[in-house]
């Protein structure tokens, strides 16, 4: 059951990094500081990252480990660290380059989303 929900919420996380990347491309063309809106979708981004953290730990304390546990849960730590990180460093920069800093943040959290499906599929559920 667990793998039903895991897979689709992985997509929807990769969709909303992708969709937040775009948007601060986009935010730093504009030549726009970074604003609200740009903060409420990092908000948006890392609450589905919240819930697919709680999700991978509640099936590795579960007993579905993968074969590289640590690597796993290290990768969930990331996940759900750096969007946090990369906004407060968009927000110490108050020039319209803090847009390109979401992005970038929201790019490394895709591959790392990425590269936690690959280990979710070596578990043995």
């Amino acid at each position: 059951m667990v793998r039903q929900v895991i897979h689709p919420l992985a997509v929807l996380v990769l969709a909303l990094t992708a969709s937040l990347a775009i948007f601060g491309i986009v935010t730093t063309v504009r030549g726009k500081p970074t604003e609200r809106p740009l903060v409420a979708s990092v908000g948006v981004v890392e609450g589905v990252l919240v819930v697919q953290a709680v999700i991978g730990l509640v099936r590795v304390f579960g007993g579905q480990r993968p074969a590289e546990t640590s690597t796993f849960l290290i990768y969930l730590l990331v996940t759900v660290c750096v969007l946090p990180f990369g906004l407060q460093f968009a927000r110490a920069e108050p020039t319209r380059w803090g847009g390109t800093v979401v992005a970038v943040a929201a790019i490394a959290v895709g591959v790392a989303v990425l590269r936690l499906l690959a280990l979710w599929g070596t578990t043995g559920g």
